[in-house]
Formats: structure tokens, C-alpha cells, sequence
């Protein structure tokens, strides 16, 4: 029958194909646990779609067919082995990102506790994992989309409902996080360049254009927020940026520009330079 899960995987997959796109095996699976409400990986029923579900599966092929991202649709993703609510307006959690939050983990590995400022916070996958992973955490997330901070508020209330959830610009930030002090203050900014936004992948070109784009170079806001927030560091404490491929050493220089110590930079699992750090100096 056509209408049963596994018939409904392989015409998805035709499909998808059909379309170009180049994981349509895997896509067609997820598509239809989406559908059916299913976790991941989980044995696929016996029993036939019904109607509903049928037209919902149909509805969301042909939106991944248009390119619209896997992620969007599926209402969810995992990040660091956490499920997060993600949707339009919103930058998906990518497995780039693990890099900072395994850094973070590392320079507090032992703290009894963590007093964290995440930046650019968008669907807050940092400031959630780095919270599972470590003891007391506590802190703050600051996001300017209104697109992406029900996403963020929903993301945060369910795995680290202790961090304050801020509306506001990191570029001119609430007064009263500019007066605390952290031990760790993340961000994954924008830094596409502007040849890279010319040369976006179609899903990407789903993604908010505000959370991609760093400036001509991709570095602006590397500049700003370097000095900005560094008087909002406690002595010792570790500004930890991710960064696109390639801008590594020229945030290591802003970095050094702006009296950071202990400059450095950390590979990705591809051997890409991914995160690059710097702590203010011990009094």
C-alpha cells in the first residue's frame, strides 16, 4: 500500500530526489517521523498514514522540495544531545557550535559554579548546553529578533529556565548586563561576508539575514563586542567567540588589539579553526 510508513519514506524519497537534493534518504525518514510523531530512529508502524497525516506529509515534502530547511519543518532539532524548538526567523543550531561549548566545558571543567553571558543568543543552544553540562550556572542570554525570541524563551524555559532571557542589542546593550561580571561571555555573531551572502546554499537563504551577515569582511562584530564587553568580564574571565572558516587569526589580532591574554584558537572536528578566545588579564 502506498499508504503505509515504509511505502510513504520511498515516495518521499523519489521526490526529494526528484528534486536534487542530496540526502534525500535520510530526509525522507525524518519527514515521516515528523509526521507521524515519531522519535528519531525509532521502528516505523504497521498501520497506513491516515488522510491528515497523508496531506501533512505531502505539505512538507513539497516545502523541502522548494528548499525550505529540514529543521524548519520539523519544528525541532538536537544540538549537543538536547532537543531544540527552531523556526523561521531563528538560526538553526549547527554541529559547528558544539566546538564552543565543549571549549566552555573545558575552562570550567572543576568550577562549582558559572556566572555566563551568552550573546546573540538566538535559539540559546549555548547557554542550554553549556548549563546541562556544568554545576550552578547561572546568567544571562541577550537576543534582538522578535522573530527569534519566542524560540529562545520556549528553548531556555525548558533546559535552563535559572539563565534571564534579555530582549535587547548587543551592539547597545541593557545597562544592567553591562554592569555585571562573568566568568564566560559567548557569542556566535554574524560573520558571513558579503561574498558570502551572495553565494548563499538555498536553505540558508531561509535563515535570518540579521543572524548571518558580519559586515564586507565578516568581522564586525568581532570589533565591537571585543572592547564593548570586556569591562563586563570578571578578572580571569574568557571572551569565546565561533568564527567562520578562515577568520580565525584576524579575530586572534583583535583579540591581542584589545589586551586579551592567552589568545588562542580551537579546531573543529574538521580541523577548522572554529573558536577563538581571550581572557582579561588577572588583576
Amino acid at each position: 500500500m502506498v499508504n503505509t510508513p515504509r511505502a510513504a519514506v520511498q515516495e518521499t524519497r523519489r521526490r526529494l530526489e526528484n528534486a536534487g537534493l542530496e540526502s534525500a534518504q535520510f530526509e525522507s525518514r525524518i519527514l515521516v517521523e515528523t509526521v507521524l510523531e515519531l522519535p528519531y530512529g525509532a521502528p516505523l508502524p504497521e498501520q497506513p498514514l491516515t488522510e491528515t497525516q497523508q496531506q501533512r506529509l505531502a505539505e512538507l515534502t513539497a516545502r523541502r522540495c522548494d528548499h525550505e530547511p529540514l529543521q524548519y519543518l520539523c519544528g525541532t532539532w538536537e544540538f549537543f544531545g538536547l532537543e531544540f524548538r527552531v523556526g523561521e526567523g531563528v538560526l538553526i543550531p549547527r554541529q559547528d557550535t558544539e566546538t564552543l561549548v565543549e571549549t566552555v566545558l573545558e575552562l570550567r571543567k572543576g568550577a562549582p559554579s558559572t556566572c555566563l553571558l551568552d550573546l546573540c543568543s538566538g535559539s540559546g543552544c549555548i547557554p542550554a548546553a553549556v548549563s546541562a553540562h556544568l554545576p550552578d550556572v547561572t546568567g544571562a542570554v541577550l537576543e534582538l529578533s522578535p522573530d527569534a525570541l519566542p524560540y529562545l524563551r520556549q528553548n531556555l524555559h525548558r533546559h535552563a529556565p535559572q539563565l534571564q532571557c534579555c530582549a535587547g542589542d548587543v551592539l547597545c546593550p541593557p545597562a544592567a548586563l553591562l554592569e555585571q561580571q562573568y566568568h564566560i561571555i559567548t557569542c556566535n555573531p554574524p560573520y558571513l561576508t558579503a561574498a558570502d551572502m551572495e553565494q548563499l546554499q538555498p536553505e540558508v537563504a531561509h535563515e535570518p539575514e540579521t543572524a548571518l551577515f558580519g559586515g564586507t569582511d565578516g568581522l564586525d562584530f568581532y570589533r565591537k563586542l571585543t572592547t564593548l564587553w570586556k569591562p563586563a568580564l570578571l578578572p580571569g574571565g574568557w571572551l569565546v567567540y565561533e568564527v567562520g572558516a578562515g577568520q580565525a587569526a584576524d579575530v586572534e589580532q583583535i583579540f591581542r588589539k584589545n589586551g586579551y591574554a592567552q589568545v588562542h584558537t580551537v579546531p573543529d572536528l574538521t580541523g577548522i579553526g572554529r573558536v577563538v578566545l581571550g581572557q582579561k588579564a588577572e588583576i
